[in-house]
């Protein structure tokens, strides 16, 4: 990894208050080194950091991931109930999940509207609406 990629995740993790350990700066820079915003799953990055010769375990990238969520950092996105994407874009928008290869983009929060919410049941209240639109080839 180039060492712009590397102080720029080292930055993204300080952002957070976080530790900038070997293993986190390692997947910080596969995520936020070029300044663009990525959408990943565990398994994804695991292959990536594998590419570029780090040492880490899958489950260390479960765990760094979670952290990384739990600081703000990401945002996890679920697919299906099933599937988990990590999301670097933290603000709200919604998303385009590619049946066909099953890949996760963002969509443009400019085009989406929502006219209306059901209320909430009482005691409780809404935190988030999540939007994942499903598409396929034609």
């Amino acid at each position: 990894m180039n060492a712009e990629a590397i102080e720029r995740g080292t930055e993204w993790l300080g952002q957070a208050g976080l530790r900038p350990t070997r293993q986190r700066v390692a997947l910080a820079a596969l995520l936020v080194g070029d300044g663009q915003n990525r959408h990943v799953t565990a398994e994804s990055l695991f292959a990536a950091v594998k590419d570029k010769g780090e040492s880490v375990s899958l489950a260390t990238v479960y765990n760094t991931l979670r952290a990384f969520c739990d600081a703000g950092l990401m945002q996890e996105v679920t697919v299906d109930g099933t599937r988990s994407y990590f999301d670097t874009n933290t603000h709200d928008h919604p998303h385009f999940f590619w049946e066909d290869d099953g890949h996760l983009t963002d969509a443009p929060a400019s085009e989406l509207v929502i006219a209306k919410l059901p209320e909430a049941p009482e005691g409780a209240e809404i935190s988030a609406v999540d939007v994942v639109i499903r598409l396929r080839q034609k």
